[in-house]
């Protein structure tokens, strides 16, 4: 993806650090937006191409009664067991990398956002295929409200999923834009706005 004409955004952040938010903000601007986390639901939905790789790792166990993916099973079982998040990796993330190279080239715009989870943990892969690394941040008791307030899972639950991704730290050291989302979404949106309008500026001088 790097040198291609459209500038390629991978944005990034931990759980409920207002990735979607953002996403939203800069989809409101024009920006093709191309989500991990749309792409996954959709591999892993009944008949979804990933599921039967994973019925043959996993066991049918694994499919709830519409036989999509036991979300919440499969979480509890990926985040208990490292070996079996290790196993689900392997067989969603090449599959989703393959699906978002394919609508990034198919969709025309200015610039493009790759609304990607796990990119600084997987940063290796993802730094050739983008040009600029924007993270979400907020401190991790924030992160650790709002998932509680729009999912409800314990927060014995969330630190877990936390403490497997990057660290605060770490995202903001590879960090080549900042939102700060410990605010209200007004906050966000101009935050949102003046990168727009830089990653326009870059678009439009090349």
């Amino acid at each position: 993806m790097k040198g291609a004409a459209r500038l390629r955004v991978g944005l990034t952040g931990g759980i409920g650090s207002g990735k979607s938010a953002a996403a939203d903000l800069f989809a409101a601007h024009g920006a093709v937006i191309v989500d991990a986390d749309v792409i996954a639901h959709e591999l892993t939905s009944s008949g979804g191409a990933a599921m039967p790789a994973l019925v043959e790792a996993f066991g049918p166990d694994i499919r709830d009664n519409t036989g999509a993916l036991d979300r919440a099973a499969m979480r509890q079982r990926a985040f208990a067991d490292p070996e079996a998040r290790a196993l689900l990796e392997s067989i969603l993330h090449p599959r989703i990398g393959s699906v978002m190279r394919q609508a990034a080239a198919e969709r025309p715009g200015d610039y493009l956002v790759l609304v990607v989870p796990l990119l600084v943990e997987h940063l290796d892969r993802w730094r050739p295929q983008i040009d600029r690394l924007c993270v979400v941040d907020c401190p991790p008791e924030v992160q650790l409200a709002r998932v509680q307030a729009r999912s409800g899972l314990a927060a014995e639950m969330i630190e877990a999923i936390m403490s497997t991704q990057a660290t605060r730290a770490q995202r903001l050291a590879v960090a080549d834009d900042v939102l700060d989302n410990r605010g209200d979404r007004e906050h966000l949106s101009r935050q949102v706005d003046a990168l727009h309008a830089r990653y326009r500026s870059f678009v439009h001088k090349n």
